[in-house]
């Protein structure tokens, strides 16, 4: 029989602190200890923990925690596990909850500075499909998995991580800092100068990587003893890029096996996760695609400046602007395209050498359309 935390849905992490946190600390406890080999099913919450829900618009975001992103369910002591040994976690199901949202705001996404104002969808999910009356016509197939897993950081990765955050925010970078507004835990180191969940690291966390479906294996580096696996940000569905900011987001049942590496990162040098599937990450039709119409985008500004191989999120923009544009000739909103563009749209590189107009291409399955 496998060992489980369970979570009451009803209910936000905070006032269910005792199953998991928002923010990355060594010092966070353990809430479960499992052998390696033996199968964990874990119930999770949804990025935005519960705050969205059926029936929400735009205006219920003033009201929300703004700073609670990513409640994690765990951490999973894995034992006889110890520093500079590498886990391997085993993805055996993920069963998606039946609701799930989309958004963008005017402080988060890829193409922020041309979408200013908020945008909601919510989507429901049924025989492997999402569909949402905010997009008619648009149906996305399911390929869930988990937008963040990762382990606890040392206190010495703690300390340079932040340091090194800390540094790029001074040279006008954006990064999110240890805060303890919303935090979970409450009090105490973890949430003063615990890590905040946005971006990954060295230790996994929200790779928000649509490959680590069903079946897959990750693999990251042990920095602590008992490893502390964590995991939350389920989605339904997502494009390569998940360029709005968020995909199909949803709560969700995880069932994972972790397997010991003894000595493997610290004898091979690891420093970052890797992951690998053996099979198909979705059916191949998806995962191709069949039948796509894909627009380019090169490192050009808009006022016909040359960038060059430095500016590939340039080359991302203006293939994604550029799909943006044939949803729109389609006849979708151009909130409605970014959207499609975040949970459906796969942002390749298709060339890095040809200087200077390195390429990316956007991906679109026309099959969503129906």
């Amino acid at each position: 029989m496998s060992k489980r935390i369970n979570i009451d849905r009803s209910k936000r992490l905070k006032h269910e602190p005792r199953t998991g946190h928002n923010r990355w600390h060594p010092d966070i406890p353990a809430i479960l200890e499992v052998e390696p080999g033996e199968e964990v099913v874990l119930e999770t919450r949804d990025a935005r923990d519960g705050q969205i829900r059926l029936g929400m618009t735009v205006a219920d975001f003033a009201t929300h925690d703004q700073k609670s992103a990513h409640p994690l369910t765990g951490p999973v002591f894995i034992k006889g596990t110890k520093p500079g040994d590498l886990l391997e976690i085993e993805y055996l199901d993920i069963v998606p909850e039946n609701y799930g949202w989309t958004r963008f705001h005017k402080r988060a996404g890829f193409l922020r500075d041309i979408f200013p104002d908020p945008f909601l969808v919510h989507w429901t999910m049924k025989d492997g499909w999402a569909t949402s009356r905010e997009i008619p016509g648009v149906r996305v197939p399911e390929g869930s998995f988990m937008g963040t897993a990762g382990l606890a950081p040392s206190h010495a990765q703690l300390d340079a991580w932040t340091r090194r955050e800390a540094d790029l925010v001074r040279r006008g970078g954006e990064v999110q800092m240890p805060d303890a507004l919303d935090a979970v835990p409450t009090s105490g180191p973890a949430s003063t100068h615990g890590l905040r969940t946005m971006p990954p690291r060295e230790n996994g966390g929200n790779i928000d990587a649509k490959q680590l479906t069903k079946g897959s294996h990750l693999f990251i580096p042990v920095a602590v003893p008992g490893a502390l696996f964590s995991v939350g940000d389920g989605h339904f569905a997502q494009g390569d890029g998940e360029c709005c900011v968020t995909a199909i987001e949803m709560g969700a049942t995880v069932a994972v096996r972790f397997h010991l590496h003894r000595g493997e990162a610290e004898r091979r040098k690891l420093v970052w996760p890797y992951y690998s599937h053996p099979g198909y990450f979705a059916d191949p039709e998806w995962a191709a695609p069949k039948n796509f119409i894909a627009t380019m985008g090169m490192p050009i500004r808009d006022d016909g400046t040359q960038e060059g191989e430095e500016s590939l999120s340039l080359a991302a923009r203006n293939a994604l602007i550029q799909m943006i544009h044939l949803l729109q000739e389609r006849g979708f909103s151009r909130e409605q395209a970014y959207v499609i563009c975040s949970v459906a749209v796969d942002l390749r590189i298709s060339n890095i050498v040809d200087l200077p107009n390195i390429t990316v291409s956007a991906f679109l399955p026309l099959a969503i359309f129906g």
